[in-house]
């Protein structure tokens, strides 16, 4: 029976309302994003999910296999490593370090890019200039190369291969930010607010950076992907973190030397680690297609 409604008002969502309206129309995004609830979800309650302490060893448990094959036990779901060390427990506070700390760079290399890219877009002269040929010329280079030559500086550790991986992809968001602002800056709408009296910071923060948000969402979305690709790439070649600190790409290189007797090492650490990558790319890209629509509508 339908509603009756006095008034006969029509319904009109909300903005935030009107994209995930258009974000739920897509099973493949709604699949993405629990998946990516649940990581989120690891990254916080990891200490309180793990049955066991990561770095515990058991010399009377060692390369268990997991609980699905005969010989393995409940006990230890995954199974076990060379060293006795419980592999669920391994995977949850590697999961929790590499998708947590991907997360915590993407946002300061979001911040510092996004204020360099709009100082650059918006202002004109010889520092706007140098900035912009300077940055082209590092994005001609890969965000993975350009973190192996800072972790080298620097030296190896989580820390130093995060602040390595902020500094190369401060780049990335500089250049696209700076690309839009330049467009805007072009439109009537800037240049009523210019004749209004507005400043740059107010015309950024009231007429830029809202219409920035499509850009934002696609370009974090693609910058979290490549950060999580990166910490693992640098853990695995011994670059990033180092023991006791559990991470993935650092756990799969562990594993290479008992691949052929114990496969799950090697595949439950890469599994998440393509598991993450895959839901950030889903969610992204059903954000981008619902900011679109939303704006068709």
């Amino acid at each position: 029976m339908a509603q009756f409604n006095l008034y006969q008002e029509e319904f009109h969502p909300s903005p935030v309302m009107h994209i995930w309206l258009e974000f739920k129309r897509s099973h493949f995004a709604l699949i993405g994003s629990a998946i990516l609830l649940l990581f989120c979800a690891i990254a916080i309650l990891a200490p309180l999910l793990a049955p066991y302490d990561p770095n515990v060893q058991n010399t009377n448990t060692i390369l268990l296999p997991p609980a699905w094959e005969g010989n393995g036990s409940i006990s230890h779901i995954f199974g076990t490593d060379a060293l006795g060390r419980d592999v669920f427990s391994r995977t949850l506070y590697g999961c929790r370090v590499t998708f947590g700390s991907s997360i915590f760079l993407v946002l300061i290399a979001a911040t510092i890019g996004v204020a360099l890219g709009t100082f650059a877009g918006i202002n004109k002269g010889i520092k706007s200039s140098i900035l912009n040929h300077l940055l082209d010329s590092l994005m001609a280079v890969p965000t993975l190369l350009i973190a192996i030559i800072i972790v080298a500086i620097l030296g190896t550790g989580l820390w130093n291969s995060m602040w390595a991986i902020i500094l190369a992809l401060i780049p990335q968001f500089v250049h696209q930010t700076r690309t839009f602002v330049r467009e805007e800056m072009k439109k009537d709408y800037i240049l009523l607010d210019k004749l209004d009296g507005a400043g740059s910071t107010r015309i950024f923060w009231s007429s830029i950076l809202p219409s920035m948000f499509e850009l934002l969402v696609v370009q974090s979305t693609l910058a979290l992907s490549v950060a999580i690709i990166d910490i693992s790439a640098l853990g695995f070649l011994n670059l990033g973190a180092q023991s006791p600190v559990v991470e993935l790409g650092a756990s799969l290189s562990q594993s290479l030397e008992v691949a052929y007797s114990a496969p799950w090492l090697v595949a439950l650490p890469g599994f998440c680690i393509f598991l993450m990558v895959l839901s950030i790319n889903i969610v992204g890209e059903g954000l981008r297609n619902a900011l679109r629509n939303r704006l068709i509508h």
